[in-house]
């Protein structure tokens, strides 16, 4: 007797955030796919597509509620105030759980290839509870844009964070995993950083990145910096302790100074020496505020943490 396969309900979870130029062409790239792995009865026909809209300033909602009246394959979430693309994800995959065996989250701008879903789901029929969608390559990847990421994840690794290499947000999740993230209740979220923390058996689907559809990154260098201090600050306390070893080292070198100036002192050799002592001063200065820096950046989050403050607010549902 063969054994029965259940077909599992999926949940594709799309963060949108002033996405309305995108999310009409994306919307229905993602119906047919999903249309398609109903008919090949590799998902339920329950299944749905979750726009989480991150609180967007444009039209995006109401095409989001258009796109519902329309077919209601589409539903959504619309958060209060733009939480952030982690909390917004955390919002469609706590929503997802709650109706869904599994979920896939993946961009709106379909830079993530839709095709990956297939793979992303034999995998998981085959035992895995994880599937990170892993870029294949960076070849078409300008200087500018190749050199910030692959700096970003080796700092990463430097830093002792776990990791998956070329890895952004595009992962397929079963439902007990995101049960054991609901555990992770830290305001500070790195989803990149918590999921490889979660065990279960995971594998990667590997996938060449695309071009936007439509409208413009929302994803600067800037955030992409403000991302990794997050990151870095959320899972490693290595810089504090890499301010530890400066200060030991200055505090020797100081020592040595200090021998030398009574040396000179002694044997009546003292000279003008206003370029060292200004520029020691320079040196030592920065050292000592970047490392109140770096300590502001720790407590800061201990601050925040401490507020115990929702990550974030539906205002509003479409299901």
């Amino acid at each position: 007797m063969k054994k029965q396969i259940s077909i599992k309900t999926l949940y594709l979870v799309i963060p949108c955030y002033n996405e309305e130029d995108t999310i009409d062409v994306s919307a229905q790239v993602f119906k047919e796919k999903m249309h398609t792995l109903i008919l090949d009865k590799k998902i339920s026909k329950d299944s749905k597509v979750l726009f989480v809209d991150d609180g967007s300033k444009d039209k995006t909602w109401n095409l989001i509620e258009k796109l519902h009246d329309d077919d209601k394959m589409f539903i959504g979430l619309k958060l209060a105030h733009n939480a952030g693309q982690q909390n917004a994800l955390l919002a469609g995959l706590h929503f997802a759980k709650e109706h869904s065996d599994i979920a896939i989250t993946m961009d709106v701008d379909l830079q993530d290839d839709i095709s990956v879903i297939d793979d992303m789901l034999k995998q998981n029929m085959d035992g895995s509870d994880i599937v990170y969608g892993v870029r294949s390559s960076r070849k078409k990847d300008s200087f500018f844009k190749k050199f910030p990421a692959l700096s970003f994840y080796k700092l990463m690794h430097l830093m002792g964070i776990d990791i998956v290499y070329n890895h952004a947000e595009c992962r397929l999740m079963s439902r007990r995993t995101i049960e054991a993230l609901e555990e992770y209740t830290e305001v500070n979220l790195f989803l990149r950083g918590i999921v490889p923390q979660l065990g279960f058996k995971t594998s990667i689907a590997y996938y060449e990145r695309q071009k936007r559809v439509a409208g413009k990154t929302k994803y600067s260098l800037k955030k992409m910096i403000k991302l990794a201090i997050e990151c870095i600050t959320s899972f490693s306390i290595k810089p504090l302790t890499m301010i530890t070893f400066v200060g030991l080292m200055m505090f020797l070198v100081s020592l040595g100074m200090l021998a030398y100036c009574l040396f000179v002192k002694v044997t009546g050799n003292t000279i003008d020496g206003w370029t060292f002592i200004v520029s020691s001063i320079w040196l030592v200065g920065g050292i000592q505020l970047l490392s109140l820096g770096v300590i502001g950046e720790y407590i800061g989050k201990i601050y925040t943490e401490t507020k115990r403050r929702p990550r974030y607010i539906i205002e509003k549902e479409l299901n």
